[in-house]
């Protein structure tokens, strides 16, 4: 049985700021969804979850209508839209901010919401986990999706499952231009590398086996691209497939154990750990440390069963205290990167620009001409010689390089090759 899980989320509101959507905002998605699971095979959905991670909703779906769906994303927007409403109601701060047009139009791709969808053959066993985050950006994956698929020293599973030791193909999109790249491993392996280097730009958009097998679909979009300005993060989510010829479930929520640096916090303009909280957890006010959540399901017929918190376990108490080890000592520096993002990454970066505005109207040329002198590349004596040379040292210091670029020697030898024709003259004359 071919099944579609679609997930679809948004920050549409939060209470006193960035922090988590109230009740009444939550109950409203629910109020629209839930009506579209019906036994009777009635209705548009499956099966359906609705949760949080920070101040963004998600709304994970089954159905067999396929990806880009119309009738799915166009519920979802109702849901996001009746949400709105409530946080304008309530003064939730943010209300509808990701919300970047006005009316629907077919699909919610491009218009603020982020989305990560896959069909494929249900197996008998099927197993999933939703990774949803918060205060970053969709490249924020890119590291644990590489320790997933690429690291075997990561994943152990890529060496002793037969499937992954055949290498797996990973889709790259780069956000800036809307293209997408297809690069297989192992051959693409140093490219892919190369690609993840800047994830600000580079971003693991789907993972499939060399048979075609979905494993992973994640959220790309930048909402800084949709809207022209900043809007908030973009705050990915994605979906990856586990258990048998794909990573063990235990191997992807692993590859988060390392918190590593990403893009996002407060403003979105700075360098923090992503750090692995528990599921349906609030954005902390400490600088707005970049988070993910953990959902682990299993399903048959489109029905879920789940989830379970994958990051709840004592375990992961110890890597949060990683996490904010090293946020402490990146936020230390202050504003000065690479603490801060660099100039063409900033989120507020039309505050950034007026700043720079101030400084270049100050700026003035150097008027001396000895402090201009300073900065000129000086002459290097043994690079002024051989110029001055030409024109005005027609001898040269070093006899050894000046014999054989002077005709003389050439000249003087001609005269003396004629003088054993001269020797007979002068003997008849002597006689």
């Amino acid at each position: 049985m071919k099944i579609t899980v679609s997930v679809i989320k948004a920050d549409v509101g939060g209470i006193g700021g960035h922090t988590r959507p109230s009740d009444g905002l939550l109950n409203a998605v629910k109020n629209i969804v839930k009506p579209q699971v019906r036994n009777d095979g009635k209705g548009l959905l499956i099966d359906h979850y609705i949760g949080y991670c920070g101040d963004d909703i998600h709304i994970i779906m089954t159905h067999t209508k396929g990806v880009d769906n119309k009738e799915v994303h166009q519920l979802a927007w109702k849901a996001f839209e009746a949400a709105t409403q409530v946080a304008k109601n309530e003064g939730l701060y943010g209300a509808g901010q990701d919300l970047l047009k006005d009316s629907f139009s077919g699909n919610v791709k491009g218009m603020g919401p982020g989305v990560a969808e896959m069909q494929f053959e249900e197996r008998p066993n099927e197993a999933f986990t939703i990774y949803a985050a918060d205060k970053t950006e969709p490249g924020a994956f890119n590291y644990p999706f590489y320790r997933m698929f690429v690291d075997t020293l990561s994943n152990t599973g890529l060496i002793v499952n037969q499937n992954l030791a055949k290498g797996v193909r990973i889709t790259v999109m780069d956000v800036e231009k809307g293209k997408t790249a297809q690069l297989n491993m192992w051959e693409d392996k140093p490219t892919l590398e190369a690609a993840l280097m800047y994830p600000g730009r580079y971003v693991v958009s789907a993972v499939h086996t060399k048979d075609n097998l979905p494993i992973l679909a994640a959220s790309t979009d930048r909402l800084h691209n949709i809207a022209g300005k900043y809007v908030g993060k973009d705050d990915p989510i994605c979906i990856v497939r586990t258990q048998k010829d794909f990573p063990a479930t235990e191997e992807a929520g692993a590859a988060f154990s390392n918190p590593h640096y990403v893009a996002g916090n407060t403003r979105g303009s700075h360098h923090m750990p992503l750090m692995p909280v528990k599921i349906n957890s609030p954005a902390s006010i400490n600088f707005a440390i970049p988070i993910v959540s953990s959902l682990v399901f299993s399903m048959h017929n489109g029905k879920l069963v789940g989830p379970v918190d994958g990051f709840g376990s004592v375990d992961w108490d110890y890597i949060r205290t990683i996490a904010v080890k090293r946020a402490i000592a990146m936020r230390s520096q202050g504003f000065v990167h690479p603490a801060t993002l660099v100039p063409s990454e900033l989120e507020y970066a039309e505050g950034y620009r007026a700043r720079m505005s101030v400084l270049w109207s100050k700026m003035r040329p150097i008027p001396s001409d000895n402090a201009t002198k300073q900065f000129q590349k000086p002459n290097h004596p043994q690079q002024h010689k051989p110029n001055q040379s030409k024109p005005q040292h027609p001898k040269p210091i070093h006899p050894q390089q000046h014999k054989p670029s002077l005709p003389k020697p050439a000249q003087t030898k001609e005269p003396t090759k004629s003088k054993p024709a001269e020797k007979p003259k002068t003997e008849k004359q002597t006689k």
